[in-house]
């Protein structure tokens, strides 16, 4: 077997994993699977197959989300570059949203993109992933910044309160309507196009309302 042929099987195999494990752990949650189930289901004959190629469930997950996270650092890069002189909060909004959802409809129905990031965010030890990889993203940053600066007058508790909501919306909005999807059941919004304008609607509120006490 010549070098780039066996390079590119162990490539496939690579992504028959990750694709295996990602639809896996959105299914069950990530710590009701075993690295020998996914071997097993991505039908590798070794039940070692999954350390062999990633090592630790650790870092199988961190690939899942780094597979993810370049095309969505991708989109986002191209979304920024299309804002005008003075982007307003909506402006940064869709870009936060937009360059999440446009990915997710990218992939299909069904997919477990939104659910398998949903299974991270609702575990401490599994969201810190998520949030170290999402510190390296330098367009990730200029949105924050972005938004802090329109957001300025907030009290600073309300400002973390509210991204602290803004989060876990886009994050258990985008699962539940991939799920959805992949089951067939009726939505408000029957695209991800549709869905996003709403959820872009619902944030801007959530982030620009009035500070009561």
């Amino acid at each position: 077997m010549s070098k780039t042929v066996r390079s590119a099987r162990v490539n496939a195999t690579r992504e028959l994993i990750l694709a295996t494990a990602e639809r896996m752990f959105a299914e069950r949650g990530v710590h009701e699977v075993s690295n020998r189930q996914i071997s097993e289901a991505a039908g590798q004959g070794n039940n070692t197959a999954v350390g062999y190629h990633f090592g630790t469930k650790t870092d199988l997950v961190r690939a899942i989300v780094r597979k993810h996270a370049e095309p969505v650092e991708e989109r986002r890069r191209e979304l920024l570059a299309e804002l005008g002189e003075h982007p307003s909060v909506r402006d940064y909004v869709t870009v936060l949203v937009r360059s999440a959802t446009d990915h997710m409809g990218s992939l299909g129905t069904p997919s477990w993109f939104a659910r398998f990031s949903a299974q991270l965010m609702n575990d401490p030890s599994l969201r810190e992933i998520q949030l170290q990889e999402s510190l390296n993203s330098p367009t990730l940053s200029r949105l924050v910044d972005g938004l802090a600066d329109h957001l300025a007058d907030l009290p600073p508790a309300v400002r973390i309160e509210r991204g602290d909501m803004a989060r876990h919306l886009i994050i258990q909005m985008t699962a539940e309507f991939e799920l959805a999807l992949a089951e067939g059941t009726p939505t408000a919004r029957a695209t991800w196009a549709e869905m996003t304008g709403g959820l872009i609607d619902g944030l801007v509120g959530l982030l620009t309302a009035p500070v009561t006490s």
